[in-house]
């Protein structure tokens, strides 16, 4: 219920300098006036002014809990735009809990995950875009994913989408205007007319999907996973990029036999990598079952890592390996460059051209790690055009927002669909109302209690 007033510690639980407990809604004051001292004695912060800091003792009757700094916020300006405490407090596990139990002891009940973000949604202070970029904001594993997140917490996307959505009723209006009062409102021609501002929208809508391929790609990951025959040096491969020994190296062909799988950070690229089963025909369960288990790796991946060993040639376990690659999303690494070469680059391009394939061919050491600042380079250009960045884009990262803009689409492009076809124009309206619909479902102007809840459950429990 937005009644309550609710509390949650807003820091980490873990160890640290200060740790703070938030309180939120109509009896904050009430709550902090009875369990905050001074060295005076009683002072009530409800007759204090706003946004003002007070130091002083939180205590529990005669019991003295911590030695605290107080921050005093009056609706509506604060986070959640109701009535906020924050009690900055030491930063020990204990003593936050100590602070937390005093504070619900005396009126508050414990937040929910997210509850002070979803608070801040339903009061009007931010829209649901904005919402889902505070925890974006929170998970961001690299420049870009903060960057962009923090774009749409100013409310990049809110505004792009309230602009689509104004010109979008602006036409359902008309329509329905003219359907009710013909005699003063032609539509003689307005069918060419629309459709010519169906297109400008479909293409604005087109713009920040394609944007958004890459927004999710930096923002998530790309799935990556590293392939080759045993032997071939691909969890050398693995433990270079990683930065450490995360694969057992060996001699012995077959030594991975799971999948090892890591997440690095490449110069602003999220690698979501594994590390397979090399693939070969063998006898061994344990070591089939890994290799099958590659297989479906393969069929998931976003960017395949093809592993050859150069120095030794290609066998029937690499054409099997050739059998399963895709163009797009394979780059080739001949490695073990420090030894002598049995195949070369333009051997490999020929092996390729035979099976209609022409993939990024990189010759690399994964011993002395050279060949590593070219992989690097090669991947940006086959993900990001050489750039990972959206510039000032409005870039759309998050898949629900992404579906409803796909949903907006598919619905404008209906309308263009009626407008060729001659349908009536009550036909226009229907699907002009979809697309509208779709949009405010970014913003949260159309979606349902559960998708809300949905949404702020997967919110850490003090934001």
């Amino acid at each position: 219920m937005q009644e309550d007033t609710i509390a949650a510690i807003a820091t980490a639980m873990t160890n640290s300098g200060i740790g703070i407990v938030r309180i939120s809604g109509e009896e904050s004051f009430a709550i902090i006036d009875k369990i905050y001292k001074t060295k005076g004695g009683k002072k009530k912060l409800s007759q204090e002014p706003s946004h003002t800091m007070h130091y002083g003792y939180i205590c529990d009757g005669d019991k003295v809990i911590d030695e605290v700094m107080v921050a005093v916020m009056r609706a509506p300006k604060s986070y959640t735009m109701e009535d906020t405490v924050e009690i900055n407090c030491h930063g020990g596990t204990l003593v936050m809990k100590r602070v937390l139990e005093t504070v619900v002891r005396y009126g508050a009940r414990p937040a929910q995950p997210g509850e002070f973000t979803k608070r801040a949604f339903l009061n009007g202070r931010i829209d649901l875009s904005q919402a889902e970029s505070v925890i974006d904001v929170i998970n961001a594993k690299n420049d870009f994913a903060l960057e962009s997140s923090m774009h749409q917490l100013r409310g990049s996307v809110k505004e792009k989408v309230k602009n689509l959505r104004h010109r979008i009723i602006h036409e359902i209006a008309f329509i329905e205007s003219a359907l009710d009062d013909p005699e003063h409102i032609s539509i003689d021609g307005y069918g060419r007319e629309l459709d010519n501002k169906v297109t400008d929208i479909c293409d604005e809508i087109e713009s920040l999907l394609s944007v958004s391929e890459n927004g999710e790609l930096l923002k998530e990951g790309i799935r990556t996973v590293i392939v080759g025959k045993p032997n071939a040096g691909k969890s050398s491969l693995m433990n270079v990029l990683v930065g450490k020994e995360r694969a057992i190296v060996t001699d012995i062909p077959g030594t991975t036999r799971d999948v090892l799988e890591e997440q690095i950070n490449l110069d602003g690229i999220i690698l979501n990598i594994a590390d397979t089963a090399g693939i070969r025909k063998t006898e061994d369960m344990i070591e089939k079952i890994g290799v099958d288990k590659t297989k479906d790796y393969l069929a998931q991946a976003d960017l395949i890592i093809y592993v050859v060993d150069a120095s030794v040639g290609l066998d029937n376990n690499d054409k099997e390996i050739l059998e399963l690659l895709q163009e797009n999303k394979v780059l080739v690494l001949l490695n073990k460059t420090d030894l002598l070469q049995v195949i070369s680059k333009e051997d490999f391009r020929n092996v390729l051209s035979e099976r209609g394939l022409s993939l990024p061919i990189i010759s690399i050491s994964a011993k002395e790690e050279t060949g590593i600042k070219e992989l690097k380079h090669t991947i940006q250009n086959m993900f990001f055009k050489g750039e990972v960045t959206c510039n000032d884009e409005v870039c759309i990262t998050n898949v629900r927002q992404k579906a409803d803009l796909q949903s907006a689409l598919d619905s404008m492009l209906l309308v263009k669909k009626s407008i060729e076809n001659q349908m009536p124009e009550d036909f226009y309206s229907i699907d002009l109302m979809n697309a509208y619909e779709a949009l405010g479902g970014i913003i949260g102007e159309s979606v349902g209690e559960d998708l809300v809840n949905e949404i702020f459950s997967k919110f850490c429990m003090g934001k």
